[in-house]
């Protein structure tokens, strides 16, 4: 089911939760332990540790439609749980208990303890945020709240995930951009955006952003809104390694743009073609590397609290 672009045109007003969906996995292990107080501090409401990614889906699914769900995760949980969310037009009431938690920092919930995040998750109105549409050389259609990496910055996501599991955060990232760098390479993109060609050449990545930040707090798009209807693509040009690795405290301190090599626009449909795979990632989630793919911003599509 595709997501009506209207379908979420003015907030939900506060509805009481129907669902509370815990991560078990999330912030490695450390958010199951909420199960036991965030049970007593909501009775009547079912506190559930989903057997895996699909059975929280199907749990989702079988709710009605509108319900508010809250969900104890980070980036990767709500990411699993995108698609069932936009079918069932339900509203997200996110507890931050993640590594990432870039979608909680947009929402302005990063940092908030559980308490104070369940207390306005209950009670305040889920204004509806846009969502990305993605999909690569004929696959199935697949959805962003935060960002799509490809290239430099998803190769970092997938070396992300196999870091050690004592590293948490942007050490986890800077740890997996460090080692990237040791083997860097560029790739050949043609990028083409609303009708437009940006850009044929050799790129480090061509990165589209929902959210201001991504990769656990890298102020990459600081512009970025989720509302407003528009991804923000980020293009960073040739660099070697000492180049690269130069530019990481820009990146980290947000001086980035100043650079002649790296642009930021706006954009509301992406194509990007490569005679080779690119290395890809959707909000942190490692994809199969692919030669061609499509994006579409899809305004106003999730419901969704944030402070």
């Amino acid at each position: 089911m595709t997501p009506s672009a209207t379908a979420c045109a003015a907030p939900f007003a506060s509805a009481p939760p129907a669902l509370c969906l815990l991560n078990p996995h999330a912030a490695r292990g450390r958010c199951a332990a909420l199960a036991a107080p965030l049970q007593a501090a909501l009775p009547g409401v079912r506190v559930s540790l989903p057997a895996s990614p699909d059975d929280a889906r199907q749990q989702l699914l079988a709710l009605p439609e509108g319900s508010r769900v809250l969900v104890a995760g980070g980036d990767g949980t709500v990411h699993q749980l995108l698609p069932a969310l936009l079918e069932r037009r339900l509203q997200l009431a996110l507890l931050p208990a993640g590594t990432g938690n870039d979608l909680a920092r947009a929402l302005g919930l990063a940092g908030m303890a559980w308490r104070d995040a369940l207390a306005h998750a209950l009670h305040a109105p889920a204004p509806p945020m846009d969502v990305g549409r993605f999909q690569a050389e004929g696959g199935p259609v697949q959805w962003f709240m935060s960002s799509l990496t490809a290239g430099f910055d998803a190769a970092i996501a997938q070396r992300a995930h196999a870091a050690p599991a004592w590293l948490r955060g942007q050490p986890r990232y800077l740890w997996a951009t460090l080692a990237e760098i040791a083997r860097l390479r560029c790739h050949h993109l043609c990028v083409q955006a609303d009708g437009q060609r940006l850009h044929d050449g050799p790129l480090l990545f061509a990165s589209t952003l929902n959210t201001p930040t991504y990769g656990s707090g890298m102020p990459a798009a600081p512009g970025a809104r989720i509302d407003d209807g528009v991804l923000q693509l980020l293009r960073v040009g040739a660099f070697g390694r000492l180049g690269a690795l130069a530019m990481m405290p820009r990146l980290l301190a947000g001086r980035h743009l100043s650079h002649p090599r790296v642009a930021l626009s706006g954009v509301r449909t992406l194509q990007v073609t490569s005679p080779a795979p690119v290395p890809l990632a959707l909000d942190g989630e490692p994809l199969p590397a692919a030669r061609a793919f499509q994006v579409q911003v899809q305004p106003a599509t999730l419901a969704v609290v944030r402070a």
